[in-house]
């Protein structure tokens, strides 16, 4: 009898046992539920944060400069003119220049070079240049006053200031200043050739347009006239009023620095 109550209470305690391990592992595995739970919502939380602070830096477009004219260039130019040259004169003793003779008019080519600074402020461009051409301009009154009287123009330079208005590369100016030109009065009467070299100061005014080919590579086209004032020569026994005036057409190619 004893035996078997022992046996009883030992099967009572463990079945005890056996079930309070049921409640301890299903304690723990409803435990584990919140941790995991939270633990995920944390983790993505912070993931979100972070893809937050990532910076992602777009690709900035290369936007081309617009073409500016400041700067200084040098050039060549070329072209062809043509002159009115007034000549009165007068004989020994020197007097008033009243007598008549046709004007010594001619035409020809002429070239050179030609140097300038701009300076641009908005679509307005100011600025000054300096140029210099030899010229075979030369022409004569085919003697209408008994001798052939006529005037070459030998070079001429100018300084002059000039403004404009730019659409990107191209520019639309105009141009003043002062000229010289160095010329030879000539008397061409077969036998009785004389030449005398003379100087002469004035002033040319004209207009002009350019085109940037590239940054750096600039075409022109461009019409001055210039009126060179007057001044005696002597030639044999009479005295010329020399009045030359010279209009001239030019295309230039310049470097931009």
């Amino acid at each position: 009898m004893d035996t078997i109550v022992t046996i009883n209470a030992q099967a009572h305690c463990n079945t005890a046992l056996s079930s309070y391990g049921s409640r301890v592992t299903l304690r723990e595995g409803l435990g584990m539920k919140p941790i995991l739970f939270a633990s995920t919502f944390l983790f993505a939380i912070s993931g979100s944060a972070f893809a937050a602070d990532v910076v992602v830096n777009e690709p900035v477009p290369i936007v081309p400069a617009g073409f500016t004219w400041t700067g200084g260039y040098v050039g060549l130019q070329f072209g062809g003119g043509w002159s009115n040259v007034d000549q009165p004169f007068s004989f020994f003793p020197p007097g008033p220049a009243n007598l008549s003779q046709d004007n010594a008019n001619g035409s020809g080519v002429l070239g050179g070079i030609f140097a300038g600074y701009n300076w641009q402020s908005g679509s307005f461009v100011f600025g000054g240049e300096a140029d210099i051409d030899a010229t075979s301009i030369d022409g004569d009154d085919g003697g209408s006053a008994d001798d052939i009287n006529g005037f070459k123009a030998q070079w001429m330079a100018s300084a002059r200031l000039r403004a404009g208005y730019a659409v990107d590369r191209w520019l639309i100016y105009g141009t003043g200043g002062y000229a010289y030109l160095r010329g030879k009065a000539d008397r061409r009467d077969p036998g009785y050739e004389e030449s005398h070299s003379a100087s002469f100061n004035g002033w040319t005014i004209g207009a002009g347009a350019e085109y940037a080919l590239t940054d750096n590579i600039i075409i022109r086209g461009e019409y001055r006239f210039a009126d060179f004032g007057s001044k005696s020569v002597v030639i044999s026994n009479y005295v010329e009023d020399i009045s030359p005036q010279i209009h001239a057409v030019r295309v230039g190619l310049s470097y931009k620095f």
